[in-house]
């Protein structure tokens, strides 16, 4: 039975990678649409040996993308999580180093017409309903990936790509915190739970009798504090309104601890079940908020703030940190964020056709 072929863009963005398709090049029913990807990407073996996938959760993403239907958008960005060992595709969370790659990725399918020096994508991105515009170089109406912009977890120096995130704030709960709570206790670890661009279930570091200057290798063969921390995360889920996320990939879990390079805090995101090698946008957008936030688990560990807005926030992780530009209100009625900014990059590496088999799916 011959194979059916998909045609794709496959890019670098931030420090994830991944397939972008149409979203018009995929079965419309959520279940054919998971088995597409799952089988594309590769999805239940540890090295996608049958897919296109890389073997790590940065590496088994995938961006859909489409005209948006929003007056204020350019283009619509549906993004999926796709298991590596498991057989399973989340839908509820988005991610910000993929979304680095949807405005060059928008131009190269011809779904935003460039402009002669650079262009403005305005982006709705769908999982979430936040609107993020990013400034894409493009001189002589071409996507430009070479420049001078060196992003931590990524080799060599690439075009910057300017991304602005509006409208994150409760992004899946609807609330900046969803408990209600700035600290809740879970099994005697004080937490903070906050949704900016990410749900996240912050703790510090030490209540789990770490540092919190472990490397990623470190962390992903403590199985004890994944244990813990797995039943705490289930655990704030609910207490977010978020149900039973034993499935999902949402909340996150990031450890907070002081820099030691001289930014502002140190932080290991976790998605949710391996230590992130770098970070996440959209979680560094939920940890610059909490840093900024009186009350939370982070208090007392931020260094060098102004307290005035705009507020750089440098996180370091654990291939370097990631700067995010926080535009906020502080008054009597606490912290409000109204935006945040941060510049990462992407590559186009290949184009052409995925082929998945026939017996998924037959194509349109």
């Amino acid at each position: 039975m011959p194979q059916t072929a998909i045609p794709f863009h496959f890019l670098r963005g931030g420090s994830s990678r991944g397939p972008y398709f149409k979203r018009s090049d995929l079965p419309e029913d959520r279940e054919t649409l998971s088995e597409v990807l799952m089988a594309a990407v590769g999805a239940g073996h540890p090295l996608n040996i049958d897919g296109i996938g890389g073997g790590n959760a940065v590496t088994t993403k995938v961006a859909m993308l489409s005209r948006s239907e929003r007056d204020d958008c350019d283009v619509d960005y549906f993004f999926a999580q796709v298991a590596v060992e498991k057989r399973e595709v989340d839908y509820r969370p988005t991610c910000g180093n993929i979304l680095s790659g949807v405005g060059p990725a928008a131009i190269e399918m011809g779904l935003v017409e460039a402009r002669d020096g650079e262009t403005t994508v305005r982006i709705h991105a769908v999982n979430t309903g936040a609107r993020i515009e990013a400034k894409i170089q493009t001189p002589g109406g071409q996507v430009q990936y070479e420049g001078d912009t060196e992003i931590a977890g990524v080799p060599g120096a690439h075009a910057p790509i300017a991304l602005d995130f509006l409208d994150t704030v409760g992004s899946v709960t609807g609330a900046l915190l969803p408990t209600g709570n700035l600290r809740d206790e879970i099994d005697s670890i004080e937490v903070t739970c906050m949704d900016v661009a990410m749900p996240v279930m912050m703790a510090r570091a030490d209540a789990f009798g770490l540092t919190g200057h472990e490397t990623q290798e470190e962390l992903d063969a403590n199985t004890a504090f994944f244990e813990r921390a797995e039943a705490i995360r289930l655990e704030a889920g609910k207490r977010m309104g978020m149900g039973d996320v034993t499935s999902s990939v949402t909340p996150k879990i990031t450890l907070l601890s002081p820099p030691c390079w001289g930014g502002t805090v140190t932080a290991r995101y976790f998605m949710p079940w391996s230590c992130h090698p770098t970070m996440a946008v959209t979680g560094a957008q939920c940890i610059a908020s909490c840093v900024m936030t009186p009350g939370t688990v982070a208090d007392g560990l931020g260094e060098g703030l102004g307290g005035t807005s705009p507020e750089l926030v440098k996180i370091e992780h654990p291939m370097g940190t990631i700067d995010v530009n926080v535009s906020f209100d502080s008054g009597a009625d606490g912290f409000e964020l109204k935006s945040a900014g941060l510049v990462r990059s992407a590559r186009l590496l290949a184009r052409g056709e995925v082929m998945v088999p026939a017996s998924i799916w037959r194509g349109r």
